[in-house]
């Protein structure tokens, strides 16, 4: 099958980074490990929890992050217990002899970044390291996944929070107490709330709710300021208008404030028109409707 530049360009670099990273090599920087276990070390000193999150939180196998913590644990780098919020969950943390491993990894990764960068000019680290953060922000978007959840789960609460708090910074907007009702509205069999989470954060989210006569409203959409710039918003749009599709909507319709420009401009771009006020909302300024095919 033949391959397009850019795959192969992607191809080229993984190929490259894997291996002046020391990513195939049985014993990761001379740890006594390989990559997978460090990294899993590496995880739990950064983020300490319960065994689920660290699953969660890596995209990890679950046999394969159990055989890993089996390791880890026959090593004394980590220890095992149980939550004493629900003992059916398992906490992971280092023990002080994988704190002292994991500092150790910290500053042998370190060191191995820093030798790939002796070789350049200051600034040509600047422009690599420019290029790297693009690249980084550019992966992690492609490859993040929108799920409906529960809108009055943990996470999708987070993210309207955030939702929320960021509307404040751009106009008077008081959302008042958030409503277990008004939550509902986005439960299946007439509304969809979709979550995209990394690290175990939320990074983005977005609301349908059926109106009637196969009208579908977008609310509650919000893309993390740090992932801006990468397309998140734009795929977020049309998962939720595909969603809208799926559940036997013919046209979506939203409404936001003159104040956020750029997301009217976004709209714009995906092929919405201005309509005339079709809610009460007393914070929106601009409506908009789009025809699903």
């Amino acid at each position: 099958m033949p391959i397009d530049s850019q795959t192969a360009v992607v191809r080229r670099f993984n190929r490259s980074y894997t291996q002046r990273i020391g990513a195939l090599e049985d014993s990761f920087l001379g740890m006594g490990a390989p990559l997978g276990t460090m990294r899993l070390l590496f995880e739990i000193g950064s983020h300490a929890g319960t065994v689920a999150e660290l699953r969660a939180r890596t995209g990890l196998d679950s046999g394969y992050v159990s055989r890993q913590l089996k390791r880890l644990t026959d090593d004394g780098l980590v220890s095992l217990t149980a939550d004493p919020a629900d003992r059916r969950r398992r906490l992971v943390e280092l023990t002080p002899l994988g704190t002292a491993r994991w500092n150790e990894l910290e500053s042998r990764s370190a060191e191995r970044a820093r030798r790939l960068l002796e070789p350049l000019t200051e600034r040509q680290r600047d422009r690599l390291a420019r290029a790297l953060a693009e690249a980084d922000l550019l992966v992690r978007s492609a490859a993040v996944v929108f799920e409906t959840v529960d809108p009055l789960s943990s996470g999708a609460r987070a993210a309207v929070e955030r939702y929320t708090a960021e509307l404040a910074t751009f106009f008077p907007f008081d959302p008042g107490e958030p409503s277990d009702d008004d939550a509902a509205r986005f439960r299946p069999p007439s509304g969809r709330f979709v979550l995209a989470v990394d690290d175990g954060a939320p990074v983005a989210c977005g609301g349908l709710r059926d109106l009637g006569d196969g009208v579908a409203e977008i609310k509650r959409m919000w893309v993390h300021p740090g992932w801006r710039g990468a397309g998140l918003a734009s795929r977020l749009l049309r998962h939720l208008e595909k969603t809208a599709s799926d559940t036997g909507h013919t046209t979506v319709r939203l409404d936001t404030n003159e104040n956020l420009t750029a997301a009217i401009a976004m709209y714009g771009r995906a092929g919405y028109d201005r309509i005339d006020r079709y809610n009460d909302n007393p914070d929106a300024t601009h409506f908009f409707e789009k025809h699903l095919t």
